[in-house]
């Protein structure tokens, strides 16, 4: 991936930003005014970077990126054990990533990798923490703080200055209303409030939007009944569910997410990797 690509027009880069030598620059991209783009950095077609985003260290950045003013992507982490190893961190293809967000590279603690996938939108003043993983067609709003080593699944929504503990998990398609703090793992399909957040009731907007059938969204919604308002566990709510042909896949899923929470430590499944 040259400085200046070979097909499509050549990179924009604005006089007054510093690109380290070895950076490489894919076609179609634009770098603003006073950007500080390091040599480790690799940036893909069409990705758009406004004035005063730096980007530092190990930094591959796919396609069709926007980039908002004052972004700092690839910082060192904020862990006290980190000693300067190059990690890394790798975003995905058509991500919004609004003013001020901060995406920090991992420590050496798992796989030495910060990542964000596809689809995303991470909105103005929001930060990513060393060695999460976010997956593909997430939102993450306003001032929301992500802790180190969290994983936002897919179709995951944070509302405003949410605070999500490190090693939490957030289940795919679901909410978490502004202002929650979150302690112990989102289960799939939730919307979650509350300080600490607690499953409230189905995203069911989210199911709607996604395509779940009327079938799933009832499967779901019982087995919600049973596990937060009967209160009957995972294994008793399995063969209730299994008894009146309500076991599908999406609610297999719900049940097995549960029970590796329960298995880890203070509601967090990935607390028993930080214990190894």
């Amino acid at each position: 991936m040259p400085v200046a690509g070979a097909v499509g027009r050549p990179p924009a880069i604005h006089p007054t930003a510093v690109v380290e030598d070895g950076a490489r620059i894919a076609d179609d991209v634009t770098i603003g005014a006073y950007c500080v783009i390091s040599s480790g950095a690799t940036i893909g077609r069409g990705s758009v970077l406004a004035n005063h985003v730096t980007i530092a260290g190990l930094v591959t950045i796919g396609e069709r990126n926007r980039v908002f003013p004052n972004c700092v992507i690839g910082g060192e982490p904020q862990d006290v054990s980190y000693r300067g190893t190059d990690t890394r961190v790798e975003i995905g293809d058509d991500n919004v990533i609004r003013e001020g967000v901060t995406i920090n590279r991992a420590t050496e603690k798992e796989e030495g990798l910060t990542s964000v996938g596809s689809h995303n939108f991470l909105m103005a003043a929001s930060h990513v923490a060393h060695d999460c993983r976010i997956a593909d067609h997430v939102i993450i709003a306003n001032g929301t703080l992500l802790g180190g080593h969290v994983r936002v699944h897919s179709r995951a929504s944070l509302s405003g200055v949410v605070a999500v503990h490190h090693w939490a998990t957030i289940g795919c398609c679901s909410f978490v209303a502004g202002l929650s703090r979150v302690l112990h793992d989102v289960p799939p399909f939730m919307l979650c409030e509350g300080s600490p957040a607690r499953p409230r009731c189905i995203n069911v907007v989210a199911l709607r939007r996604g395509g779940f059938s009327q079938p799933v969204i009832e499967a779901i919604s019982e087995a919600y009944r049973l596990l937060y308002r009967a209160k009957v566990g995972v294994e008793p709510a399995r063969e209730i569910l299994r008894s009146q042909g309500m076991l599908v896949p999406q609610v297999n899923e719900l049940l097995e997410f549960l029970e590796r929470q329960q298995q880890g430590r203070h509601g967090r499944s990935r607390e028993r990797r930080k214990a190894a």
